[in-house]
């Protein structure tokens, strides 16, 4: 899954519930039940010839997408302090995941070797195989996770 579709996730979660415990625990559970689906990537960010310079505009850009659609919506929504709050924990735990990746990806941190082999093992098809190509198709799961996340944000 792409970041924002992880961070509307776990924004919908934040929304929801008033225990920031279980705020984090469910934003994680749920971005790696998301990863199980077949969904498009941009790969390349973790291709071993390719830098942060050149990629890194990618991650920023789908960052920033999705926290100015989450800004944007809860704005909408005029939501109490707390319940913003507990909408941007959500969303930072469930892109967490991927941050730790790319951490080992970048500097091989042996300490997170299980946990890079654990999310990896999460994806159903292994990186660089057509499955996870950036395509309609592929990225069908994440349009609408996505939409379905945006909705219920929208919803009192």
């Amino acid at each position: 899954m792409i970041l924002i579709t992880h961070a509307l996730t776990g924004a919908v979660i934040g929304k929801n519930l008033n225990n920031p415990a279980l705020i984090i625990l469910l934003s994680l559970i749920f971005h790696f039940l998301m990863d199980t689906f077949r969904h498009g990537e941009y790969v390349e960010v973790f291709s071993k010839n390719t830098s942060i310079k050149n990629s890194g505009w990618k991650v920023g850009l789908d960052l920033s997408a999705g926290a100015l659609i989450i800004f944007f919506v809860a704005r909408l929504s005029y939501l109490d302090e707390k319940t913003m709050a507990n909408i941007w924990l959500g969303a930072f735990f469930s892109v967490l995941p991927d941050f730790i990746t790319a951490l080992y990806w970048k500097f091989r941190w042996r300490f997170l070797q299980k946990y890079y082999t654990f999310h990896s093992w999460l994806h159903k098809y292994p990186r660089l195989s057509p499955e996870r190509e950036w395509s309609l198709r592929n990225s069908f799961n994440d349009i609408w996770m996505s939409i379905v996340a945006i909705i219920l944000l929208l919803l009192h």
